[in-house]
């Protein structure tokens, strides 16, 4: 069954708003999406992601936006492991599944879609291809990821990565609808 969405946060972390539209069918998900921040600078992003069976990363596509310069980044995962930006193989992530695009909620969906962990018991380690924005740089960070707890179809989930932590509330389609210090769903009129 495919399951189409449409969401927006006020991304309090980049003093903006994301806008993404989400098309689930049970193993996969693909979005494109939109934001405008004024921190670290005003800044646009344009982005569209594709996963593949799982909910791993396939594809993800980013234009950024400032006052002075355009930059786009292609970050592509070869199904086994690799991954490359804009063609040149990035060995820093290797074995990483999942991409973390800097200031958006989104793309805290995939894992815990992957293993249930907005429904179920349990805490997973990943390694993810990050994307700081709006430089598009791409660096490797490791992420746990912690079920604290399910209401209303959806869960808690304890996001830890370094010395920072967030308690994630998250619907029934894994999807963050508040992320203290990072954004909270905006809902429509």
């Amino acid at each position: 069954m495919t399951t189409s969405r449409a969401v927006t946060w006020d991304v309090m972390a980049s003093h903006g708003y994301e806008t993404a539209w989400v098309v689930f069918d049970g193993r996969t998900l693909r979005a494109r999406g939109r934001a405008v921040g004024t921190d670290p600078e005003p800044y646009w992003v344009w982005y569209e992601l594709d996963t593949g069976d799982g909910y791993v990363t396939r594809l993800l596509r980013v234009t950024t936006e400032t006052p002075e310069v355009t930059r786009t980044l292609e970050l592509r995962h070869d199904g086994r492991g690799g991954w490359t930006a804009d063609g040149e193989p990035l060995p820093e992530v290797h074995g990483a599944l999942d991409c973390d695009l800097g200031l958006c909620p989104l793309t805290n969906t995939m894992p815990v879609l992957r293993h249930g962990l907005h429904r179920a018991a349990g805490e997973r380690e990943f390694l993810m291809a990050w994307v700081s924005v709006p430089d598009l740089a791409v660096r490797p960070s490791v992420q746990t990821y912690t079920h604290l707890g399910g209401a209303d179809g959806g869960g808690r989930v304890r996001y830890a990565s370094g010395d920072f932590r967030s308690d994630l509330d998250l619907d029934a389609d894994g999807l963050v609808v508040d992320y203290p210090e990072l954004a909270t769903r905006l809902t429509p009129r």
